[in-house]
């Protein structure tokens, strides 16, 4: 039997990380077995959904290059599959088990069944209100609106074997008569994700943890049907640094927000593999390695916590490697951050030839393109106390000095930049500390930058000896 698993979000906000974790782990295993990844929208609560958190989620999955594998193709790509689309579907088969007795109608309002909850807690605070019953056996169908309730057995016990947690009981007496459609007709959760789970021939579904309690009552639905359910696999929750939930409150949750903050697609997956997934003390990994490695033996079943920290120091590993993001991706990536800085279409040999020197040190795309900023601009942006501090009286003769030498030097490379330097200084009864400051605020208008020999080869000699000269006069202005 070919593997197919899915992806299933509710279009109700951002793609939380989280559910990247759980839909990493999908994709890493369908891809690892030659299997099918299957997205489907769960946007049932329409209240909630909106086509503008589909666009996001979308957008970032393939952004994540967590693609699909079908659905309704749609000029010449696949589109993910809409329960709100499927709304005939979950009625006939809600029809049918009601048709069979496994299902009835429930006509409680909501005031009714309130007024029996707090009178409950007003008899025993600690007492949880299950549903009692009120119209399992009515056979009368007033003109009234109704829910569906499923009809749970209340003896034995829902037993399923999770691929993480191992086997899992739950005594059907710690079940009630769950609903499955809502007044307006649309189903809930469980049983949508039921039938289409079947439907579309899902094998092995793997979500978070917090979902352990939905799959008794979906083995129940499944079997009240008559149909195989698929293997689970639930996955350890993802808490913050207190252990709660991690939510927007306690840190970026997001995948935008990592995007935006200029973290590479790999540098988030990176980040999130090693959350309940572990190959050795191997930390980085490249996409190829994590398909051939991945396997639901090495998850673990303790929950973590989240470490934002940690988060920034794996994606600037796997950012600062060349053999994990080639210089064409880092150009690539960085390219969006740069417009954003106002360059647009930088000229690509140049981002190429610049981009080493700054790698082992901008942690994030965003740093990567201010550290990139001054090789594209002419003359560069000066900052202001740099200039006050570097750019003085006393050190233009020496700029101009540094402009007559480097125009004399055949070979444009560090080695011979710095020897003539050297000789220079020593030669003139200088220091490099009066003229190798300067230098770099004229080149870069920065005192910070990639190593001075560097700057120089990368902007080639015509731009090098231009910005001397113009700091040169900058500098006798005062």
């Amino acid at each position: 039997m070919t593997l197919r698993m899915r992806f299933a979000p509710s279009p109700s906000g951002y793609l939380h990380i989280g559910n990247v974790r759980s839909t990493l782990f999908t994709w890493l295993w369908c891809k690892s077995q030659g299997g099918k990844f299957v997205l489907r929208v769960e946007d049932t609560d329409q209240e909630r959904s909106s086509i503008d958190s589909v666009r996001a989620v979308l957008d970032d999955l393939k952004w994540l290059g967590l693609e699909w594998d079908e659905g309704p193709e749609v000029g010449g790509q696949f589109a993910p599959y809409f329960q709100s689309e499927r709304k005939a579907v979950y009625r006939e088969h809600t029809t049918q088990l009601i048709r069979e007795r496994k299902a009835y109608r429930c006509y409680c309002t909501k005031e009714e069944l309130d007024a029996q909850r707090e009178a409950l807690k007003a008899a025993n605070p600690k007492a949880n209100f299950v549903y009692p019953g009120t119209c399992r056996n009515r056979t009368d169908e007033p003109d009234l609106p109704f829910v569906v309730r499923f009809r749970s057995p209340t003896s034995g016990s829902t037993d399923f074997n999770d691929r993480v947690f191992g086997h899992i009981s739950t005594p059907n007496s710690a079940q009630q008569d769950f609903v499955l459609m809502r007044t307006d007709g649309y189903p809930l959760y469980n049983l949508a994700a039921t039938i289409d789970d079947h439907l579309m021939e899902i094998t092995l579904v793997a979500r978070g943890r917090d979902h352990i309690g939905n799959t008794p009552q979906q083995i129940l639905l499944y079997e009240a049907f008559g149909w195989q359910p698929p293997e689970f696999a639930h996955l350890p929750m993802m808490l913050s640094a207190k252990g709660e939930k991690l939510s927007k409150r306690n840190g970026s949750v997001s995948v935008k927000e990592y995007r935006d903050k200029g973290f590479t697609p790999m540098g988030v997956l990176n980040y999130l593999v090693r959350f309940g997934w572990s190959s050795g003390d191997q930390e980085i990994f490249s996409r190829e390695q994590l398909i051939e490695l991945f396997s639901w033996d090495h998850v673990n079943k303790g929950d973590g916590k989240f470490d934002d920290k940690k988060f920034a120091d794996v994606a600037f590993e796997q950012l600062k490697q060349p053999s994990l993001t080639s210089l064409a991706d880092y150009a690539a990536w960085v390219k969006p951050f740069l417009a954003l800085r106002g360059i647009e279409n930088p000229d690509d040999a140049l981002l190429l030839r610049a981009i080493p020197g700054v790698r082992e040190r901008a942690r994030t795309l965003v740093d990567a393109a201010h550290d990139l900023d001054f090789y594209f601009r002419e003359p560069p942006e000066l900052d202001e106390k740099a200039r006050q501090k570097f750019l003085t009286p006393a050190a233009a003769p020496h700029l101009q000095g540094l402009r007559t030498l480097f125009e004399s030097v055949s070979t444009w490379q560090p080695e011979p930049l710095e020897a003539a330097l050297k000789a220079w200084v020593e030669g003139a009864g200088l220091t490099m500390k009066d003229v190798a400051q300067p230098a770099r605020v004229a080149l870069t208008g920065r005192s910070a930058s990639p190593p001075l020999f560097e700057v120089m080869t990368v902007l080639g000699k015509p731009r090098s000896l231009s910005r001397l000269a113009h700091a040169s006069e900058i500098a006798q202005g005062g």
